[in-house]
């Protein structure tokens, strides 16, 4: 299979170049300012006027495959991936089984290896069950089939549990996602910041501390044993405050922040199952924290966070829905459209938070270099349309973002040999 993508705007190291693409058997073979279409390729795309990225890589999926396909699927779920951008996606282990051993690790291989239109890398679970205590995974006999090790949901309970985590992290060099929450903190019921919209309407708040705590605990295990380690969600002023200190001293941390994070705080808030995640909107001062990390590198890259649930587990309001939003279409239209616009940063920022990043910090190949695998996705930045739910490919609809206007529309991704998705 041999494909020519003619006339487009490339990114390169920062910069757009006029440049073809040619990708033979899913390798890009070849670049350049002028690549004659011949009877060799079974395909031209004429993408004149567009902006060719490498494909989006989001380190914070969930897909909810094995055990919870009513909210969604591995085939659903990497279609709405695919339209969103993005070629390759790190899938939590929230699961049923959990992926703890390789036979339940095997149940999810075997449904991603039949339905995934793009590349989906499973996490581990750090504890047996991804229950956040008791019993740890055996790391060594799944490093090499996943892309690191997570108990995103919960948290790792114990201080010692997670001492030992790292250490056996380390001794398979692979890399922990930890999901920073100390539930002894949130109170019965907790469901958004505790913050001026909980105390106005009576819903019981969850602390900024139960996410920096975990992260200061496990701070100062990294300064006594060393890991690859990376923080899931970053939502709070003093969690970005805590990993920019521990990287200036040297230790080898990585986070990453949500695109709702960036562009919404608590004062956004409406009394909808749509704007209830799990870490929550937290105060204006939090965004504004989290905006400085990202330009000066203290957040590391974006990833979505992508949380599907039904219509009915999101139809009761904040208090009583289900945690999780939704957010792997309509990324990088939200963050073009409502950041790098405005200025507030540039295009090459935001593309090196979803591609390079991500990539450099989990060791993942692909790209637009001769020699990689095609990760090729291709937008339109004057396209201008309104976030519709009903018109996701995601089983999930609950967004915050709905009615939002965004000036950027996918219209090709390409994986390998393969379109994923085209407009």
């Amino acid at each position: 299979m041999k494909t020519l993508l003619k006339g487009g705007q490339v990114y390169d190291q920062g910069t757009f170049v006029p440049m073809d693409i040619e990708v033979t058997d899913g390798v890009i073979t070849a670049r350049g300012a002028s690549i004659l279409p011949s009877t060799d390729f079974d395909r031209v795309l004429d993408v004149s006027g567009l902006h060719v990225f490498p494909g989006f890589v989001d380190v914070h999926v969930h897909l909810r495959e094995p055990g919870f396909s009513y909210k969604e699927t591995i085939a659903t779920g990497t279609r709405a991936c695919a339209r969103g951008g993005y070629t390759t996606v790190c899938a939590m282990p929230n699961l049923s089984p959990a992926p703890d051993s390789d036979e339940h690790l095997r149940a999810q291989e075997e449904l991603i290896a039949r339905d995934a239109v793009i590349r989906v890398l499973p996490y581990g679970t750090i504890t047996l069950g991804q229950k956040g205590e008791g019993e740890l995974t055996d790391m060594a006999a799944l490093a090499g089939r996943v892309c690191g090790f997570s108990d995103d949901g919960r948290g790792v309970k114990e201080r010692e549990t997670m001492r030992q985590a790292i250490l056996n992290c380390k001794a398979v060099d692979s890399i922990i996602a930890a999901h920073c929450e100390d539930m002894s903190l949130i109170p019965t019921g907790g469901a958004i910041h505790d913050g001026a919209f909980a105390k106005a309407h009576g819903i019981p708040g969850i602390p900024s501390e139960s996410e920096w705590g975990p992260i200061a605990r496990d701070v100062e295990l990294l300064k006594e044993t060393g890991c690859r380690y990376h923080v899931c969600h970053v939502s709070a002023r003093e969690s970005v405050e805590i990993i920019r200190q521990a990287k200036a001293a040297g230790i080898d941390i990585t986070c990453e922040t949500g695109p709702h994070y960036l562009l919404m705080c608590q004062d956004d808030l409406q009394d909808e199952g749509r704007f209830k995640m799990n870490p929550p909107l937290r105060d204006k001062a939090d965004q504004e924290a989290l905006l400085a990390g990202l330009l000066d590198g203290t957040i590391d890259m974006i990833a979505t966070d992508h949380a599907p649930h039904s219509a009915e587990e999101k139809s009761k309001g904040l208090a009583k829905s289900a945690m999780g939003v939704v957010g792997i279409e309509t990324a990088f239209p939200l963050l073009y459209t409502h950041l790098v616009k405005p200025g507030v940063i540039t295009l090459g920022q935001l593309v090196e938070a979803l591609t390079t990043a991500p990539r450099k910090r989990f060791r993942l190949d692909g790209g637009l270099n001769v020699g990689d695998r095609a990760e090729i996705t291709v937008f339109d930045l004057n396209a201008t349309s309104t976030v519709n739910p009903e018109d996701f490919l995601s089983k999930g609809h609950a967004t915050p973002f709905e009615g939002w206007q965004v000036d950027a529309e996918c219209r090709y991704t390409i994986y390998g040999d393969k379109i994923a998705y085209e407009a």
